[in-house]
């Protein structure tokens, strides 16, 4: 039954210590008239969080994750603009520059053949992530759709596909991968692929978890009864729900992409001379090891820096974007 404005007037009385008390903590305003009070019906309603404003909050607290998100911005703008700054040529041989130490005209100094280690270290560093970040985005793309096939088909389409994954999860990926670079031949196209075969069976099975839970949904099943496309499905419905945990694969998988990178690098069997990368400097600061150490030190610093950021900064995104950590 609707209230009427009768219901909101107030007679004019004596005012006693309870009425006093209560109109001090009243929202409502009344002017002397004893007209119809202004009553703020939004007050000390708390206004709504949404997930990922709480998860950049969160993110933004934790200071061991900004402080390291900070190194890492910091090295790739080095990496970037580091060769536009000493204009060497990162491949151009000086007999008479050999193993020359740190100076200004050389930051880090030089290697055996002449070349500038510090021009040579940004270019290092550049390949590398490139190979990680471009790995990691084939592994995650192809993971999460096989995932998600999986899950939506169900049946024997999914014990088939499982029995495929725990094949893939049974071999030892190092040794795998050192196989397909020796039958594919080096390059970083082959790198590439022999480190995205290697480690996309993990995405394909969190996909597959992820998917299980969301088919149930009502505008999911109201979508398959419309005879919405299956990709349709997949990128409108359920890939939004999954981004959160996307990016967090994302974030972990980088890191451990960057040093099998640098593994397959030192062996020989990665990227090859002239170019270079921080398995190369690696490999090739380990024949200079006793006569000239910082060779090899300064890009196993590098590498170390670069795992631990990412590291440390996968474990924040965890923290401020996986669910079971959402308060």
């Amino acid at each position: 039954m609707a209230a009427s404005n009768q219901d909101f007037q107030f007679f004019k009385k004596e005012p006693t210590v309870g009425s006093e008390a209560a109109s001090v903590g009243s929202d409502a305003t009344f002017d002397q008239s004893g007209a119809t009070p202004e009553i703020n019906v939004h007050e000390g309603v708390p206004k709504s969080v949404g997930f990922w404003a709480s998860a950049r909050h969160k993110l933004f607290k934790d200071r061991l994750a900004m402080f390291w998100t900070v190194i890492l911005i910091l090295i790739v703008m080095v990496a970037l603009i580091g060769p536009k700054i000493q204009h060497y040529d990162p491949n151009l041989i000086r007999v008479d520059s050999r193993n020359i130490g740190p100076s200004t005209a050389h930051w880090l100094g030089t290697d055996r053949l002449g070349r500038d280690l510090f021009t040579r270290l940004c270019l290092g560093v550049q390949v590398s992530l490139l190979v990680a970040i471009l790995s990691t985005i084939l592994e995650i793309g192809f993971g999460t759709i096989y995932g998600m096939t999986m899950a939506f088909f169900g049946g024997w389409v999914d014990e088939v596909m499982m029995r495929i994954i725990e094949v893939f999860n049974s071999l030892p990926s190092l040794l795998i991968t050192m196989l397909l670079m020796i039958v594919l031949g080096d390059g970083v196209w082959t790198m590439l692929f022999a480190l995205a075969v290697t480690s996309w069976s993990s995405s394909a099975r969190q996909a597959r978890g992820l998917v299980m839970q969301l088919r149930g949904l009502d505008y999911v099943t109201a979508a398959v009864m419309l005879d919405t496309p299956l990709w349709r499905i997949m990128t409108r419905h359920l890939v939004p729900n999954m981004m959160s945990i996307l990016i967090l694969d994302i974030g972990q998988s980088i890191p451990q992409n960057i040093f099998g990178e640098a593994s397959l690098s030192f062996l020989g069997m990665g990227i090859q001379a002239p170019n270079t990368s921080l398995g190369i400097l690696i490999s090739n600061g380990q024949d200079q090891m006793l006569q000239h150490p910082m060779q090899l030190y300064v890009p196993i610093l590098v590498l170390v820096a670069i795992v631990f950021a990412f590291n440390i900064v996968g474990d924040g995104l965890r923290d401020a974007l996986d669910p079971k950590f959402q308060s």
